[in-house]
């Protein structure tokens, strides 16, 4: 099988646990071949590298979402660009419907604002029926005339904008939008709809191009999506989206985090923007698998039907954390699994204002009182992606030399602080497994948080965790460990205190925690559970063109048998078509029943397995797909 993987800021240039998971799903399908389209955010991020790609990955395309856009090819009719009074009349008329999308009130499921007195559920379907004609619009413009980065930044563009945010109706926050708004926002505008201007359509040297792959696989519902909906409206080419990170959610954060940097009519047109791509990108999908239910509410929020909702958990390699979690397990009962002579918290992750280590610092100075021999270790695994994440980091060593200076225990003694900021690879923890074996209780005191990748890590580890109740935290720990409200630093004292205290629930906690982690985010279980995705949605594929029908007139139920993926030899000779498979006419076949649409409402194990023609699709344990 041959899939398109989409990415938009990520694999294969940028790092972490984020985007390593697509790494590792290439890497464990390896009897498929990728072609990974890439949209990069930065120079910088191009210029980092990326990682080195397994054989089975044959091409990689990049389109930068930064600096101007590339210029069309200087032969061929797309090079004239928007020229003409006809073509900037249809780019007029397609900009508005898009435009006119945006500015409305919000839709019922409450993606772009307020829902203001008077709107229905058919306004909501009104604009969504806008926003995707203008879409499509403008991107049958640029695949015929070269492009639209200087369409989107021109003056008629803004002007369009412009009567669409004085229109009646609009939303309130965009009808103070001055000419300055505007320009910000065609901007914004003009880079996340590149993909619409771009050739991934099209075969390239080492590449055949979207339009013959057999599978899209967009990472995010965002612009790295668009590309997807080109080729599903192109060439009825099947697409899934995966998101461990809403990115609608990511904008508002953002939003919310630097409110200083746009003003109200650019941050409302923006979200209502990404508000209506997300909803467009969810009902065109064969089948969307957020990474936990935090992001699976958002995206029914955003419009996706729960039918064509599968959670698919991101999977985690256990393997650097086994030695330590099983370490645990030798220790008797009632003893401190923790390697330090004293009961010691240890946090681990980015330092940034989203974690609220100030609130981490004040619950400590609580437990420093009743329990004096206490230790906090702050272990950075790399520097903050917020804005102020150096600032933040200086403020919190300030505010622990206020709370706690250094201690000595006797006159001849060097004094010690109790809280110790450290960072991964040095002498203190040279592994993450280091340091999450150096603590008696992990801890995680965020106010905003996604999928947390620390609190399973620490549950590999066998640790017990004190957590705060935000994102995915929940469904993660599953009763496995202790859970306090945020921005409650008394409430996580008490919590840590009763950890600290109790060696035995600690270790009962850690094992348990450990055994929750194995079972459901394991690189293994994320792999086979997109196995068996990527098979059903290519079983469940119709056939469009030509060739949608059998020799004889029977219309044909998909593109690609599932059989075709799965490694084996065929009881005949000569091995039957694909025709002849979906027509039942093939030696001992019979004509298969299945349905229009995966009908598993959830589940984040192994997904349900078609079958077709009497024979069985899903692989046996240790079987590459061809």
């Amino acid at each position: 099988m041959r899939v398109a993987l989409l990415t938009e800021g990520g694999y294969p240039y940028a790092r972490g646990e984020s985007v390593l998971w697509c790494d590792r799903l290439v890497r464990g399908l390896s009897g498929h071949e990728f072609e990974v389209y890439a949209l990069s955010r930065s120079a910088r991020q191009e210029a980092g590298g990326r990682y080195d790609l397994p054989p089975n990955v044959r091409h990689v395309r990049t389109a930068p979402l930064w600096g101007p856009a590339a210029q069309p090819p200087v032969d061929g009719a797309g090079a004239r660009g928007l020229t003409g009074r006809r073509e900037r009349r249809r780019f007029a008329e397609c900009f508005a419907e898009l435009a006119a999308a945006i500015c409305v009130p919000a839709d019922p499921g409450g993606t772009t604002g307020a829902v203001q007195a008077g709107s229905a559920a058919t306004d909501g379907a009104a604009a969504a029926e806008r926003f995707a004609t203008g879409l499509y619009g403008l991107a049958d413009l640029a695949r015929e005339y070269g492009g639209l980065p200087a369409a989107v930044r021109s003056e008629l563009a803004v002007r369009v904008l412009e009567s669409a945010c004085r229109a009646p109706g609009a939303l309130r926050a965009v009808q103070t939008a001055q000419v300055s708004d505007l320009l910000a926002v065609v901007d914004r505008l003009e880079r996340a709809l590149r993909p619409l201007s771009s050739d991934w359509l099209d075969e390239a040297p080492g590449s055949l191009g979207l339009a013959s792959v057999d599978l899209c696989h967009a990472v995010g519902g965002g612009p790295a999506a668009l590309a997807g909906l080109l080729a599903a409206r192109a060439a009825g080419t099947p697409l899934l989206i995966t998101e461990y990170g809403v990115r609608l959610r990511e904008h508002y954060l953002t939003a919310a985090v630097a409110p200083g940097a746009a003003g109200a009519p650019v941050r409302a047109l923006l979200a209502a923007f990404q508000g209506r791509l997300a909803q467009e990108a969810y009902a065109r999908a064969q089948l969307i698998t957020p990474g936990n239910t935090h992001a699976r509410r958002w995206q029914e929020r955003c419009g996706a039907s729960r039918e064509r909702l599968r959670t698919v958990y991101p999977g985690m390699d256990a393997e650097p954390f086994t030695e330590v979690g099983e370490a645990v397990m030798d220790v008797p009962p009632g003893a401190d699994a923790a390697s330090g002579t004293h009961p010691a918290l240890v946090w681990v992750g980015r330092v940034e204002p989203a974690k609220d280590l100030v609130a981490l610092l004040h619950a400590f100075a609580e437990i420093r009182r009743s329990l004096p021999e206490a230790r906090l270790r702050i272990v950075e695994t790399g520097p903050g992606a917020a804005p102020d994440a150096a600032g933040y980091a200086a403020h919190l060593r300030s505010l622990a030399a206020h709370l706690f200076p250094d201690e000595a225990a006797d006159a001849r003694s060097v004094g010690r602080s109790p809280v110790t900021f450290e960072e991964i690879g040095g002498p203190t923890a040279p592994s993450l497994a280091d340091a999450y074996a150096s603590g008696s209780v992990a801890v995680l005191s965020s106010v905003v948080e996604g999928f947390p990748v620390s609190l399973v890590e620490a549950m590999f580890c066998a640790r017990a965790t004190v957590s705060t109740d935000v994102g995915a935290v929940c469904e993660v720990i599953g009763g496995t460990g202790l859970v306090v409200p945020p921005r409650n630093p008394s409430a996580l004292a008490d919590a840590c205190l009763a950890l600290l205290r109790d060696p035995a629930r600690r270790t009962r906690l850690g094992a348990a925690a450990r055994a929750r982690a194995l079972e459901l985010f394991t690189v293994e279980q994320n792999i086979e559970a997109f196995r068996g995705i990527y098979l059903e949605l290519m079983s469940h594929t119709h056939r469009a063109g030509e060739d949608a029908v059998a020799e004889d007139g029977t219309p044909l139920p998909f593109a690609h048998p599932a059989e075709s993926h799965v490694p084996g030899r065929w009881a005949s000779s000569a091995r039957p078509s694909a025709a002849a498979l979906a027509a039942g006419t093939a030696p001992g076949s019979r004509r298969p029943r299945f349905p229009a649409q995966p009908t598993s409402p959830d589940g984040p194990g192994r997904a349900r397995h078609a079958a077709v023609g009497g024979a069985a699709v899903a692989a046996r344990p240790g079987q590459e797909d061809q």
